[in-house]
């Protein structure tokens, strides 16, 4: 390797949850999940790869913080995984097989706050490795899935369907890709940042207490999910919007019932979370029609879902509801349109200021991409630019 790769992944949106494993270790889940796949301009983790025999030993740091290889199963088995792929590609004595490989990745949205950090950190170390050792063709989700679960989904661009499996080796558990994003381009996902500070209880710890004591987990395993899931692909295919909206909430309402239904329970939402439950269902019976729907990961933060010609509309309404102290250039990011908004019609009232950190506004996106790459010289150093 004479160069380091820089490559960009996406955070990826669930409309029909992951939660329980099947096997710990390899991260194979109890059930099929759906997701969303978002624009890389507005949120994504970066990583940058070097390797080569000037690299003392590998390394991670994150956000600008080293993270122990050693310490860390699932980083070093991703490290582990692509190895063998080198070796099988390359020979098993291979010197690139034995290099050692310094990673630098950073997300430009905050880590562990429920906002899918892990999905794009980890997808986008696999993709960058892959970039990196000419690997880019091999079955890169099942990788990223043995770091992070839902990391696999955030491999491809539109809709994917993780596929749970049923071989004990999870061979059969990786992600497709449904539709491209460009099936439907007006799709519009607007976040709403209740907290972003770090989750009182992770997922990790989250799903494994779920598996334990939840009797309802079971019944949405074996009953809820197979039928949702084969319902919300009918409705993407379909661009059946209302159909969508109505499998994702209620596909989010069950997961968290879930949480409480495990002991002890793991509540993620909070207050502001139960009024926006409130303020969708309001507006679009308002609206006489689904116009909006949500769907809540494990934490406060809302992913709302909505069509770009009834953006405006909603949103005229959400910053009448949801009002805040800030100027709008910080209160409203992403792709959203220049104030003021339409003219707000319902009458909803205002709720108390800056109950909402920031809202931000995007679209599908198309997955990973590298971004850069620079050549080195042998010892490592970058080569000047002819």
């Amino acid at each position: 390797m004479d160069k380091v790769v820089t490559c960009v992944a996406p955070v990826n949106i669930a409309t029909i949850k992951y939660w329980g494993k099947r096997d710990e270790h390899l991260i194979l889940p109890l059930n099929d999940s759906v997701s969303l796949t978002l624009d890389c301009d507005q949120m994504h983790a970066k990583t940058s790869v070097i390797a080569g025999p000037f690299i003392d030993e590998d390394s991670v740091w994150l956000n600008g913080q080293i993270m122990s290889i050693e310490t860390n199963e699932r980083l070093k088995k991703c490290f582990h995984l692509i190895r063998n792929l080198i070796k099988i590609r390359k020979g098993e004595n291979s010197q690139e097989s034995k290099w050692n490989i310094r990673v630098c990745s950073e997300n430009n949205f905050p880590t562990a706050a429920g906002l899918a950090s892990s999905a794009a950190g980890y997808a986008c170390l696999v993709y960058t490795l892959a970039n990196a050792f000419g690997l880019l063709d091999e079955d890169l989700p099942s990788i990223a899935r043995q770091g992070s679960g839902s990391a696999c989904r955030s491999i491809y661009g539109g809709f994917v369907h993780w596929k749970a499996g049923i071989d004990e080796l999870g061979s059969d558990s990786t992600a497709i890709q449904i539709a491209a994003d460009t099936h439907w381009p007006e799709m519009r996902i607007i976040i709403l940042v209740v907290n972003d500070s770090q989750k009182k209880t992770s997922s990790t710890v989250g799903m494994k207490q779920a598996v334990e004591t939840s009797e309802l987990l079971k019944y949405r395993v074996q009953k809820c999910v197979p039928e949702r899931t084969k319902g919300i692909i009918q409705a993407i295919t379909d661009k059946n919007f209302e159909k969508f909206a109505e499998i994702t909430m209620r596909d989010s309402n069950q997961f968290h019932a879930v949480c409480l239904d495990t002991y002890p329970p793991c509540v993620y939402l909070n207050q502001v979370s139960h009024d926006i439950i409130s303020f969708v269902h309001d507006y679009n019976k308002a609206v006489g029609k689904i116009k909006v729907s949500y769907t809540f990961d494990a934490g406060p933060n809302a992913f709302l879902f909505i069509q770009q010609n009834d953006l405006n509309l909603f949103m005229s309404e959400l910053v009448n509801v949801f009002p805040s102290e800030q100027p709008n250039s910080s209160y409203l990011r992403g792709i959203v349109s220049t104030l003021p908004y339409e003219v707000k019609p319902f009458g909803f009232k205002p709720k108390d200021k800056d109950l909402l950190k920031y809202i931000m506004v995007t679209k599908l996106g198309s997955g990973p991409r590298c971004v850069n790459d620079h050549l080195l010289n042998d010892d490592g150093t970058l080569k000047s630019k002819q």
